[in-house]
């Protein structure tokens, strides 16, 4: 019987501690980034009797996972046994003590778990279940002393009710749980009508220019992170026509809605990118700084124009404009992560272009921080105060995953593979640095790309 307590001070009192973890949302923000875990279905929060069925999937095996809430004390601790599942004996016991410092908590998560198949499952992988919930563990007492600390920093400003656009993708669902275990209330403004009739969110529809105004009533702040995905395929011109008009017509939408409501929103919140500065060398971009050149640049102009209307009619309006979004759950990292571990990575072109790079945790947390401040405004970078270059980024993305970066990939290679998709984001960069975005406040969990990769991966020093 393996017996192991994993134990972290958190910055707010164990009352506090315990509700988080009773909110909706608490269960996908403790679960690791780089496990793909389904939650099939659950009931009844945390309390005794309570359940989950989750299915974890690691590689082409899918592990049906059945635990149960036991020894439920509000304010003190809850468990985890398991019904059936991986383990041949599995309890996780939640423990929330007073902190050393008044205000302050002492979690400790005591976990004990047999491997199934006795001495030779014990042989075969009882070290490497070990290390994958050392790995777990560390992952979720940094999230959750992160976001408990960004929650107290607003702990006197009203609860919201939010409403999201791309609600469901990787950094919108984030932002949700973000939300929700915050206490706040979460709509989904949604494409799909049915689920909206079922009371599961606002319908739109950005083709017809229309969404359901009265579902907006009552709504405080809308964060808007809808658009047709920019790195799917080669740019052909509809392409192009489709990502320009996805992002300018459902902003320009949103807006005139907002812009109109006596009792709508009073916060418009829009993702943006950093793609507005163009590609202008070693050049440092701040939130100053002018349109450069190219599509995405035109683009977003145009995106963030969009907006205008809001702003005109007196709704706060903050354009954030994010780099590359770190997480293995999505975006680019994991195309990268495939070709590290096959053996077949290296700089891109001559290495000397800057990668805008920004951890998930950080989008949600500006996106969280921008709703709930009232002095955000105005264009605001969404990237870490320190920008590598894609060699620095190569090395480093190589030494946490301990992988070789010997192959590089040649200009004239990825311009003919990937056309001028390839070549406004591969080979073109932005040296952005968040100015404004930190006189406004907010505190970066992650300014360096190491400390971030290590996060998001799982990986640190000695693993």
């Amino acid at each position: 019987m393996h017996d192991k307590t994993y134990r972290t001070p958190l910055p707010v009192p164990p009352a506090e501690a315990f509700a988080w973890h009773e909110r909706p949302g608490a269960f996908e923000r403790l679960a690791p980034p780089w496990e793909n875990v389904e939650v099939v279905s659950r009931s009844g929060g945390i309390r005794d009797g309570a359940d989950v069925h989750l299915k974890v999937h690691k590689g082409p095996v899918a592990l049906d996972w059945h635990l149960r809430h036991v020894d439920h004390v509000p304010g003190e601790r809850f468990v985890d046994e398991q019904v059936s599942g991986p383990f041949e004996h599995y309890r996780h016991e939640h423990r929330f003590l007073p902190g050393e410092e008044p205000g302050t908590t002492l979690l400790e998560d005591h976990l004990r778990w047999d491997v199934p198949l006795g001495a030779a499952g014990e042989f075969l992988g009882g070290t490497m279940v070990a290390r994958d919930l050392d790995r777990t563990f560390r992952f979720r007492h940094t999230r959750l002393g992160q976001d408990l600390a960004l929650h107290a920093r607003f702990a006197d400003t009203p609860r919201k009710k939010v409403a999201i656009t791309g609600a469901s993708g990787l950094i919108g669902s984030a932002l949700s749980n973000l939300l929700t275990t915050g206490g706040h209330e979460v709509v989904p403004v949604t494409r799909n009508r049915a689920a909206a009739q079922a009371g599961k969110g606002i319908w739109w529809s950005v083709e017809d220019d229309t969404i359901d105004e009265e579902g907006l009533v009552g709504v405080d702040a809308v964060v808007h992170l809808a658009g047709e995905p920019i790195n799917a395929m080669r740019w052909t011109e509809e392409k192009k026509k489709a990502i320009r008009e996805s992002r300018v017509q459902g902003t320009r939408l949103i807006s005139r809605v907002v812009a109109q409501l006596p009792d709508g929103p009073q916060a418009l919140i829009c993702a943006s990118a950093v793609g507005y500065y163009g590609d202008r060398g070693d050049e440092v971009m701040t939130e100053e700084s002018s349109r450069g050149r190219g599509f995405l640049a035109e683009t977003v102009e145009a995106w963030e124009g969009a907006s205008r209307r809001a702003e005109g009619a007196g709704i706060r309006v903050a354009r954030i404009r994010f780099g590359l979004v770190l997480s293995p759950a999505g975006g680019a990292l994991p195309k990268m992560l495939w070709a590290f571990k096959s053996g077949l990575a290296g700089r891109i072109g001559n290495g000397r272009q800057y990668v805008p790079w920004i951890d998930l945790d950080d989008v949600t947390g500006l996106l969280y921080h921008a709703v709930m401040d009232g002095s955000a405004t105005g264009a605001l970078n969404g990237t870490a105060p320190n920008p590598v270059t894609n060699a620095t980024f190569t090395d480093i993305l190589g030494r946490v995953l301990h992988r070789p970066t010997v192959v590089p990939v040649p200009s004239l290679a990825v311009k003919a593979a990937l056309g001028e998709m390839g070549e406004e984001l591969l080979l073109k960069g932005q040296r952005a640095r968040p100015v404004r975005t930190e006189k406004l406040g907010y505190r970066f969990r992650f300014r360096d790309l190491e400390e971030s990769l290590r996060h998001q991966l799982g990986r640190h020093e000695g693993d």
